[in-house]
């Protein structure tokens, strides 16, 4: 129970890692808000672990994401978590792609990182919260990893972002973190192409197996409790070891 009495927002939080994320954090003790474009799937998801509330967000909407903060301030005050999931995950060759493709994906994995994190610090600060942020970044930043290009350019955006985020906010008690997972054997990687890799990827791990969405929450965790009061700025792997740095 060591986010007890803690309020967090996961993004993304229908399936998969967000899920995963957002039911650890119940079981620890946190009011969690699950946010997701999915809203039946959010709603579901809450009703089941347990969840404070569930919200229908396109992140990717300035609208949207003022009028759950709204919601948010209304009923909480604030944040105390803020854990940035929600993305697009595309398998599609650089030579396909356009500009409608690169903006969709940028729109949501970066601007839609950014929005939230906009929204989420102005009223943390506001309400006086030391609050967390921890965004979900990826390891295909430092693999390059082909069919992702823009989605290779959005997450190392959200690395930066968390870096420059932690500078500016430190003064104010908000840590900013970001986790990096590897192949995670997660709904939707399950019903793409990607799934195709696992093998490929366990050669590359330190650890054998396939990562699991828990993996992922476990860090996520530890990152939003005052354990982790003393780390800001950090990009933390969880992958296995495939990227050792």
């Amino acid at each position: 129970m060591r986010l007890k009495d803690r309020v967090a927002l996961v993004t993304g939080a229908a399936q998969g890692i967000g899920r995963a994320i957002a039911a650890r954090l119940v079981a620890d003790g946190a009011q969690v808000i699950l946010a997701d474009v999915n809203a039946a799937g959010a709603e579901a998801a809450a009703g089941e672990m347990g969840a404070a509330a569930a919200f229908g967000t396109d992140i990717a909407d300035p609208q949207a994401v003022a009028a759950l903060f709204e919601a948010v301030g209304a009923r909480w005050g604030a944040l105390d978590v803020l854990v940035n999931n929600a993305a697009i995950v595309p398998f599609i060759p650089w030579d396909e792609v356009d500009l409608a493709h690169w903006n969709r994906i940028i729109g949501v994995n970066l601007t839609g990182t950014f929005l939230m994190c906009r929204a989420a610090t102005d009223q943390m600060r506001a309400r006086g919260r030391a609050g967390r942020v921890i965004n979900i970044a990826s390891n295909t930043v430092f693999a390059g990893t082909p069919n992702m290009a823009a989605y290779v350019a959005a997450k190392a955006g959200v690395v930066g972002l968390t870096r420059a985020l932690a500078t500016e906010l430190g003064p104010h008690g908000i840590t900013v973190n970001a986790v990096s997972p590897g192949l995670i054997e997660s709904d939707g990687v399950k019903a793409s192409p990607h799934a195709q890799a696992f093998e490929f990827v366990e050669m590359l791990q330190a650890i054998k197996g396939r990562g699991q969405p828990e993996h992922v929450a476990d860090v996520v965790a530890f990152l939003a409790s005052d354990d982790a009061r003393w780390m800001t700025g950090q990009l933390v792997n969880v992958d296995a070891g495939m990227i050792r740095h």
